[in-house]
């Protein structure tokens, strides 16, 4: 049971940064998006991840992978759209 409230937990955590990464990608704008926050939480995630990898906790690495790739797609977008007139 505790294992599936990890799992679970993980998902939905997860799945909460996929609309931000579709509304970017629609927009083609992530002005609103901060940077320093984006930056803080993806070294965040990464040292989950990290925690994860050496305590062997599946669900922690795979929910902190993914997140981390939608966080490291969100901060691409940002900086890839951060001019959306092309000016």
């Amino acid at each position: 049971m505790l294992e599936t409230i990890g799992y679970l937990a993980g998902f939905l955590t997860t799945l909460a940064f996929v609309p931000q990464v579709m509304h970017i990608y629609k927009t083609k704008s992530a002005k609103d998006v901060s940077l320093a926050m984006f930056l803080l939480f993806t070294v965040g995630v990464l040292m989950w991840l990290t925690y994860g990898v050496m305590t062997n906790s599946f669900p922690v690495v795979a929910a902190n992978a993914v997140t981390l790739l939608l966080s490291l797609t969100i901060l691409f977008f940002k900086f890839k759209y951060r001019n959306p007139n092309g000016i």
